[in-house]
């Protein structure tokens, strides 16, 4: 099973294993220009039936080339077929034990604010609301998860800025190299 742990997330976060960095960055950049065109049915069928189409492709392709070797090496999905992916109860309750407690947080903090316990905090969560209102009108949802991975192209930037550096500064040293001479090709 997977283990998404805060280690793990930062690890994607910060670009350490830049491979795993670059394909969640791209497929999630993709997954969201895709929102941008297409509706969210559309972009998950469009999803699934690629999905479906590789999948069913290397299936007939395995069986192709065991039928041609004349091996017997099985379904090729048999590994993941055999992986129990049924959830216990003990992890559903964890899990919605947590996600029912911040539940409870946030209506807790939301008729704090809304019924005014405390003047000052729900004045406050009205400014909040009323840029929220401005920023809503200039960006949609999806613009500013955009913006959010431009900002992750920031830190893969800080990541790799030395690198980057001194390939611009390689590159500047051969274009300004005295003995090379550019010139226009005359005309034909």
């Amino acid at each position: 099973m997977c283990d998404l742990s805060t280690a793990a997330v930062l690890e994607l976060l910060y670009w350490r294993d830049v491979r795993s960095s670059g394909l969640l960055f791209g497929c999630s950049l993709f997954l969201l220009l895709s929102l941008l065109t297409c509706s969210i049915i559309s972009v998950l069928s469009y999803s699934a039936l690629a999905l479906l189409s590789v999948t069913v492709s290397f299936r007939i392709y395995r069986g192709v080339l065991q039928a041609v070797q004349k091996s017997d090496e099985g379904h090729p999905f048999k590994q993941y077929l055999e992986k129990d992916v049924a959830l216990s109860k003990d992890v559903v309750q964890r899990h919605s034990d947590a996600v029912l407690s911040r539940i409870d947080g946030v209506l807790k903090e939301l008729r704090r604010l809304f019924l005014v316990e405390d003047l000052i905090d729900s004045l406050k969560f009205a400014v909040f609301l009323w840029v929220l209102m401005y920023v809503g009108a200039w960006f949609n949802g999806l613009t500013l998860l955009i913006l959010g991975k431009a900002i992750e192209l920031v830190s893969l930037y800080t990541v790799l800025s030395c690198f980057l550096q001194s390939l611009l500064s390689w590159v500047h040293l051969l274009c300004c190299r005295s003995d090379w001479s550019f010139q226009r090709p005359s005309s034909l």
